[in-house]
């Protein structure tokens, strides 16, 4: 991997500059975590929206910094208090988008960053038409079923279905407003990808802003 210089500004040169809404998705497995971790680690400045799930952590995952672990009965209160941006039923389990959180990190004047599967980010595009959606996708569909197999927590039929759901995902690429390769071992380079899309957006002569 190349090393970084990470260089102050990349919320715009402008004084008062409008925050992006920046949703990373693409097809389970192919790297969006290790993506907004690594942005993390590299020290890029921008609010993440944690998504709040009934599924259990995986391991190294913490409630709070990863998902919020909920239980079925949590979730849907939060459902039925209208209190979700978006939700949807991925695997048998449930996951969605806290409205309260999304509404202090569109207010903490940095740029916002989500990571949510295709359907939720569907959603959010539909609610929140200015939000810039990023397709991320695996080097090659062989490079993406390793991954999948090395986390060793799927039996072949969930992998089958997983690889299902992936082709229909694709299909919905041209939704999206950008594509990002995440390539086995470049993943500074997937992270390059998306920093220099937020750069390009904050160039823009109309520039975007999200109102919640």
């Amino acid at each position: 991997m190349h090393q970084h210089q990470v260089k102050p500004g990349l919320n715009g040169g402008r004084q008062g500059d409008l925050p992006l809404l920046l949703v990373i998705s693409g097809p389970s497995g192919v790297g969006k975590d290790a993506l907004v971790r690594r942005m993390k680690e590299l020290g890029y400045p921008f609010h993440f929206v944690v998504t709040a799930t009934t599924r259990k952590p995986r391991k190294g995952e913490q409630n709070g910094r990863d998902y919020y672990f909920l239980s079925e009965s949590e979730f849907l209160d939060l459902l039925e208090r209208d209190e979700l941006l978006e939700h949807a039923v991925v695997y048998g389990e449930h996951k969605g988008v806290p409205k309260e959180h999304t509404r202090k990190a569109l207010a903490s004047g940095q740029d916002v960053i989500m990571r949510l599967d295709v359907q939720g980010a569907a959603t959010v595009k539909r609610l929140l038409p200015d939000a810039i959606l990023v397709f991320l996708v695996a080097g090659s569909e062989e490079e993406w079923i390793n991954r999948l197999q090395g986390r060793a927590t799927d039996d072949p039929v969930a992998l089958q279905r997983r690889l299902a759901t992936m082709r229909e995902e694709m299909e919905r690429i041209p939704e999206f407003d950008y594509v990002v390769v995440n390539r086995e071992g470049e993943l500074d380079r997937a992270v390059d990808s998306v920093v220099a899309i937020i750069r390009a957006e904050k160039c823009r002569s109309l520039r975007r802003a999200v109102h919640l």
